[in-house]
Formats: C-alpha cells, sequence, structure tokens
C-alpha cells in the first residue's frame, strides 16, 4: 500500500475532504455561529444605510429594527459583518480567535455605550436596548467562539485536542524500517484526526488502532490495516 503519510505530510491535508461534516462538528460550529451573527449584524448596518439616517446623530432617535442607530453605527456593524464572513471562511483557529475577540470587544463596547448614554459623547447613538443587544451578541460570539477550545474532555475530531507526544519509534519491537515508516504514519493519522481533516481511511485505521492499550498492540493493529488496505 502506498501512503502519502510515511513523508509526515498526511494526503487528506493535499485532497482536504469538502464540507462541514468532514471537518468535525467544532470547526462547523465555528463557522456557522460566525456566519449567523454576521448576518443579523449585516442586516442591521444595511437597514440603517437604507433608512438614511444621520452619519454622526447622537441623540438615539433613529431607529432600526427596534434599536437606535447612526451611519457611523452602520458602518461598524457591516465591517464587523464582513470580518465575521472572513472568518467564518478561513475556520479554524483563525475564526474560534476572530468571534471571542469580537464577543469581548461587544462586551466593552456595551458598557462605554453605557456610560455615556444622554451625553454629547454617544456617537454611535446608543440607547438602553443598544446595550443589551450588545451584551446578548458578546456572550453569544464569546460561546460560540470558546465551544470546543476550552473544555476537559474534547472528541476526536476537534482541532484543539491536546496531541499525544508519539516518537518515531513508539515501542521497542519497531526493529525495521517497514514498522517505523507505519509508526510515523498512524502519528500522521492522529494528528489528522485530531485537527479535523482526516480521511475516512484514516479514521477508520486510528478508531482500530484505538481500540487496543498498548502501543506496541495500536502498532500492530495499524500495521495489519495497513496489509489489508
Amino acid at each position: 500500500m502506498t501512503d502519502d503519510t510515511s513523508s509526515g505530510v498526511p494526503a487528506s491535508r493535499r485532497a482536504r475532504p469538502h464540507g462541514l461534516r468532514a471537518e468535525g462538528r467544532v470547526v462547523a460550529t465555528h463557522r456557522i455561529g460566525s456566519l449567523l451573527v454576521a448576518a443579523v449584524i449585516a442586516v442591521f448596518g444595511v437597514l440603517g444605510f437604507v433608512g438614511g439616517i444621520p452619519f454622526f446623530s447622537t441623540s438615539g432617535q433613529q431607529q432600526v429594527v427596534g434599536l437606535s442607530s447612526n451611519g457611523l453605527l452602520s458602518v461598524i456593524s457591516l465591517v464587523t459583518a464582513a470580518v465575521l464572513v472572513f472568518a467564518a471562511i478561513r475556520g479554524g483557529l483563525f475564526a474560534s480567535t476572530v468571534m471571542i475577540v469580537i464577543g469581548f470587544l461587544f462586551l466593552v463596547s456595551a458598557l462605554v455605550n453605557l456610560a455615556v448614554l444622554n451625553t454629547d459623547l454617544n456617537f454611535l447613538a446608543f440607547r438602553l436596548p443598544n446595550v443589551f443587544f450588545s451584551i446578548g451578541a458578546g456572550l453569544v460570539l464569546l460561546l460560540l467562539g470558546s465551544y470546543g477550545r476550552i473544555t476537559g474532555a474534547l472528541p476526536e475530531d476537534n482541532p484543539y485536542r491536546p496531541m499525544r507526544k508519539i516518537p518515531e519509534v513508539p515501542v521497542a519491537g519497531a526493529e525495521n524500517e517497514a514498522e517505523r515508516r507505519a509508526a510515523r504514519q498512524l502519528a500522521a493519522a492522529e494528528r489528522a484526526v485530531a485537527e479535523g481533516f482526516a480521511s475516512p481511511e484514516q479514521r477508520a485505521g486510528v478508531a482500530r488502532a484505538h481500540s487496543f492499550r498498548s502501543q506496541h498492540d495500536r502498532l500492530l493493529a495499524w500495521l495489519r490495516r495497513s496489509s489489508t488496505t
């Protein structure tokens, strides 16, 4: 059997499966969550422009879907939505980090604008409903961005799952180059599974190897799998 993982680079990295299920539940949640929040914020921003709201109004009298707004807030909303869409396209650690950062900024914005309500410093024309919306959106982004990243029991398809340190020669019984190569293949397949881009064959092989407790038996299971595929 020929397996490109012997070079240390899984074949699945070169031909990554398409679709949200192929990349794992955690990454899919980040992508979908980022897109949904971006859609809500973008609608708010677009409606603000369509309504012809003054750019620097601080009165908070002009409203969009129950929230006060002005032109500046509409621009910021559209820029934020664009960043979230880009993060969803990139996916992975980037999407998670962007969601956490923007969620934190939403919470900071809520506190800052709460302090300047009904003053000339209310540059974004916030009212109390805007503060509540910012808090809610910030918490949603923080929760979605942190999903699967801050937990004690991470699934196999989680890209943040700590990888085991597997030496190049994992067992004393690997006395020839074929067995050493199989050990490297198994390590690469485990890494691909943890990062969410493993092929179905890699997932099946890793699952079979992990059904054994000792590293020696896992290597033998991987060798048997290799000889039959």
